[in-house]
């Protein structure tokens, strides 16, 4: 054997074994239990490519039999979930209406955007599938359902898309998103949830999850509108069928008619301003369901009811410094006038519309208060949130103003934002930030 031998055999098993990865003494008491010979003896080449082949074929064998029990192509595997409603039906309806899904809608492999036509749209919605599965469909499922395999875990649950309600827009309460909502979502998540920021994702697969996001939203809400029809008719005909597709397309299409415009310019944020809300929150009773001193149901004990999905939504605390719906003065106006979809809080508008500025001042005390813990602010329990009325705080408020200070660009939304169920356009323009 030549003087090189050993080192060469050394040199293979850490390439082809991993020893590389080991310290010296588990690669030596490896090799002596390979060899049944000490390090000092050196095993002859005959017995070094016995080893070798011995070795590969149990990683061949490893691998072949993972790929029978996990499977090669797990994306052609995956298949829409039917709604319990849908599953409620008699069979030949359950069969009537995943014929006219599946026609209109597509399947994971081959996803159709409702309503679009243009050649385009395939490879981008094949693109967004792709993308959804590797970041997506872990926590909101393969049918946007919200039983993701991680969902069970997560407080509060991931959205379910089907009913084409979101929570966190720029529309009024029960109107549609403009697609540029759902953009600011994905890009900058939700604070205080499991829904985390896609920041760096590239462009181009952000626009492209978005537009397969919409997809199974508007399959969803086509789904529960024909099931409906199935359940209260008997039948599904053609003509229902085209008659609840066009209608899905239509209430998305006008998403950006409903955008909620400032009914005046955000006065500067003082300490005036924040006292001004303090006293419309006692006077609104929000304390109703945020509790007095802004903790809002969790910390108070205040049960406000369930959201569209069923589940228990306490109200936001407001001193958490996480708001969900977004931390700028425009987000929490937009709360406070349009309410929040699918959830207990009601929209304002009414209420305040005779007193523009009131809006304003109750958004800068909302601001106040979501700064308060971090400024280690104290509150006995169910005493009122006064420290935000408090001139004390006077210095810290004129600090905050240039923070708070809204650009023109943010206190409206420009006319021709995009509608969202309009595919991706390659022009489109980044969220604000």
């Amino acid at each position: 054997m030549s003087p090189g031998n050993h080192g060469t055999s050394i040199a293979r098993g850490e390439a082809t074994y991993g020893l590389n990865k080991l310290s010296p003494m588990q690669i030596q008491d490896t090799y002596s239990h390979r060899t049944d010979k000490r390090m000092t003896s050196c095993p002859t080449s005959d017995e070094s490519e016995q080893t070798d082949r011995g070795w590969r074929a149990s990683l061949a064998l490893g691998a072949a039999a993972l790929a029978i029990l996990t499977g090669c192509q797990r994306a052609t595997d995956l298949a829409y979930v039917s709604s319990a409603q849908v599953d409620s039906l008699d069979e030949s309806l359950q069969l009537a209406v995943r014929q006219e899904l599946q026609k209109r809608c597509g399947t994971p492999a081959e996803p159709k955007l409702l309503g679009s036509e243009k050649e385009t749209d395939a490879e981008q919605l094949k693109r967004g599938a792709r993308v959804y599965e590797r970041n997506c469909q872990q926590c909101h499922g393969v049918s946007g359902d919200g039983n993701g395999q991680a969902a069970e875990y997560l407080i509060p649950r991931p959205r379910d898309y089907r009913r084409g309600t979101f929570k966190f827009t720029s529309t009024g309460y029960g109107s549609k998103p403009c697609r540029e909502d759902l953009v600011r979502t994905v890009t900058r998540g939700i604070a205080g949830t499991s829904m985390p920021s896609f920041r760096r994702l590239p462009k181009h697969d952000l626009e492209a999850v978005i537009d397969y996001v919409l997809a199974l939203t508007h399959r969803g809400e086509l789904e529960m509108l024909l099931a409906t029809q199935a359940e209260s008719e008997g039948e599904l005909t053609p003509e229902s069928a085209d008659e609840f597709a066009a209608s899905v397309g239509e209430r998305w299409k006008s998403a950006h008619e409903q955008v909620i415009e400032p009914l005046s310019k955000m006065p500067p944020y003082t300490p005036e301003t924040v006292a001004a809300g303090a006293a419309i929150f006692q006077k609104r009773e929000c304390f109703k369901c945020h509790g007095r001193d802004g903790r809002g149901g969790l910390a108070g004990g205040i049960e406000v009811g369930k959201d569209a999905w069923g589940f228990t939504d306490p109200a936001a605390d407001l001193t958490s410094g996480m708001l969900h719906g977004g931390q700028r003065p425009i987000d929490v106006y937009r709360r406070i006038y349009g309410g929040i979809n699918g959830s207990p809080m009601p929209a304002f508008k009414d209420a305040l519309a005779p007193e523009p500025d009131s809006i304003w001042h109750l958004a800068h005390y909302i601001l106040h208060l979501a700064d308060q813990r971090r400024r280690g602010v104290q509150f006995e329990p169910g005493s009122p949130a006064a420290a935000a009325a408090d001139h004390a705080s006077a210095a810290t408020a004129t600090a905050a103003a240039d923070t708070l200070a809204v650009p023109a660009a943010e206190t409206t939304t420009p006319a021709e934002a995009t509608p969202a169920a309009s595919p991706a356009q390659p022009s489109a323009e980044e969220p604000q930030q």
